[in-house]
């Protein structure tokens, strides 16, 4: 980027008026100059020109006309009224209290953003002259101590992680009675958003988004953190392709156990996108829950609709409970067979049958992505068939799942399976016939 001329802040020049309305004119001139500032940090004007609007607006307030510096830009022709709009911040939460303009060290430049918990606007960062995002929580929410616990949870919770692959943290504080954390700000759109244009992902694009941000899992995993959201949405896709995981809004240790007692029985995710476990409550929720979200995602991004979808967000938790997915190739075609099998096994839901880590994932996505056959997906299928066979038991809540691999070439209509399979029966047979005629060999020796 380069350097920005130096300037004088345009709030700083000029003469007020002394006459009774100096006091309007004064507040006039500090919301009306932010406008200028904000043009030039865009670079859609020079110092020079707002200068002269400036000018032209002192000249206007003296024979008591208007004095808006935005619509004086416009008329004048330095920036259109389109970039004027993108200029102002937008007057939601809370009407955006002239103190969040004010944070120190940043300047606003404009929303970018808003979710249930707060709004993302883009920032300049003055001190070392960069681009930003501020998330900012909104008043409402500022007076509720979990809210704001958890905010700055998150920001914690990002500050540990140092990967190409995660937003950036870089700050976190309180100014106006608004609370903001300020991180990297990335240039492009999520994952989320080209679902919206495209409906459906290639499978190379896919995989090339799903190896990266399985990494930066890997990444947070090794760090004691689970991220709880995964999902489209907070999947970040740069210019230049790269992949970042955001929002640790959820994020927790996986060894925080006063935390885990006190969410206990509370489901926290996103239903369309959210483990069996996380729904049930459980106090030990680890990083398989993120490897189930992770494959729904790529579930979604490979067939274009979501794994499960019903009326409510309770009934599409009781299908993740309890219903069996599509297997995505079945919905596109288009894609391979070993892709399918990933998620398969990425959504497995009993814990056990899913990959343990992200690791053995990137190693799959990478094999299928070079052509060759998911090796982890398809690893110990007969053993873990056997043992399900063996226990006759399963977790409260739980249900016999036979092993991804096995289910996939069954009815994908099928939700549970209560009889053995029939390749299983064949080589039972098998192994009883042999046994059988070594007896008998045995006895007429």
């Amino acid at each position: 980027m380069a350097a920005e001329p130096v300037h004088k802040d345009p709030s700083k020049t000029g003469s007020a008026s002394k006459s009774g309305s100096a006091s309007g004119t004064a507040a006039g001139s500090a919301a009306g100059t932010q406008i200028g500032r904000l043009a030039v940090d865009a670079r859609l004007a020079t110092p020079d020109e707002v200068q002269a609007c400036i000018k032209k607006r002192e000249e206007l307030i003296k024979e008591g006309k208007r004095y808006d510096l935005g619509k004086i830009m416009v008329k004048a022709g330095v920036i259109t009224g389109s970039q004027l709009k993108r200029l102002l911040v937008p007057s939601g939460d809370d009407s955006i209290a002239p103190s969040i303009q004010q944070i120190p060290g940043f300047r606003i430049m404009q929303k970018v953003g808003a979710g249930a918990m707060a709004s993302v606007y883009k920032a300049k960062q003055l001190s070392l002259d960069r681009i930003v995002a501020i998330k900012i929580l909104p008043k409402r929410l500022s007076e509720d101590a979990e809210f704001v616990e958890r905010f700055y949870k998150e920001g914690q919770a990002a500050a540990r992680m140092n990967h190409n692959n995660i937003v950036q943290a870089i700050d976190v504080g309180e100014y106006g009675g608004y609370h903001y954390f300020v991180m990297e700000f990335v240039d492009g759109q999520t994952v989320y958003d080209h679902l919206v244009k495209a409906k459906q992902y290639k499978e190379d694009e896919a995989l090339d988004v799903m190896i990266q941000i399985a990494k930066a899992l890997d990444h947070a995993h090794e760090r004691g953190l689970i991220h709880r959201d995964v999902k489209p949405k907070n999947l970040m896709i740069t210019k230049d392709g790269t992949a970042k995981l955001a929002d640790m809004g959820l994020a927790r240790q996986a060894d925080d156990v006063a935390a885990a007692e006190a969410e206990k029985g509370r489901a926290f995710g996103t239903p369309y996108y959210i483990s069996p476990e996380q729904i049930r409550g459980v106090t030990d929720v680890d990083a398989r829950a993120d490897i189930y979200s992770l494959g729904a995602t790529l579930y979604h991004m490979l067939a274009g609709k979501v794994p499960f979808e019903a009326a409510t967000p309770t009934a599409i938790m009781q299908k993740h409970l309890k219903q069996g997915i599509t297997p995505p190739d079945h919905i596109n075609p288009n894609i391979s067979t070993g892709i399918a099998e990933v998620v398969e096994r990425m959504m497995a839901k009993d814990r056990k049958q899913r990959y343990q880590n992200c690791k053995d994932v990137v190693t799959d996505l990478q094999r299928v992505r070079d052509g060759k056959p998911p090796l982890e997906a398809r690893s110990n299928l007969r053993d873990d068939v056997l043992q399900n066979l063996a226990d006759g038991t399963q977790a409260e809540g739980e249900y016999y799942e036979p092993h991804p691999a096995q289910m996939r070439h069954h009815s994908t209509t099928s939700t549970t399976t209560s009889s053995t399979p029939g390749w299983l029966i064949a080589i039972a047979a098998v192994e009883f016939v042999a046994i059988v005629m070594l007896a008998l060999l045995l006895a007429f020796k």
